[in-house]
């Protein structure tokens, strides 16, 4: 996976996480096609505030999965919606 060390990680526009706390803190990146592949194996071990949050997460990763050209298996945990 490319390196992203804090200074190229505080370069990140907000909209390239896929989830961002309250604080302003992005987290699981989705800017490059390692990022995402990383943000899918880690989203459901990623602790979220509410359901919303995790189901909006989800779907960012599912749209920069797209966006790389990663097939998503449909029995996967992201590609699952969340469970309410």
């Amino acid at each position: 996976m490319a390196d992203l060390d804090t200074a190229n990680r505080k370069k990140l526009d907000k909209e390239q996480f896929a989830y961002v706390d309250r604080e302003g803190t992005g987290h699981l990146p989705v800017n490059d096609e390692a990022h995402v592949r990383n943000a899918i194996a880690r989203w459901n071990q990623t602790d979220f505030p509410s359901k919303t949050a995790k189901e909006q997460a989800r779907r960012k990763i599912l749209a920069a999965a797209r966006r790389h050209n990663i097939d998503v298996s449909d029995d996967g945990m992201v590609a699952k919606p969340a469970a309410t």
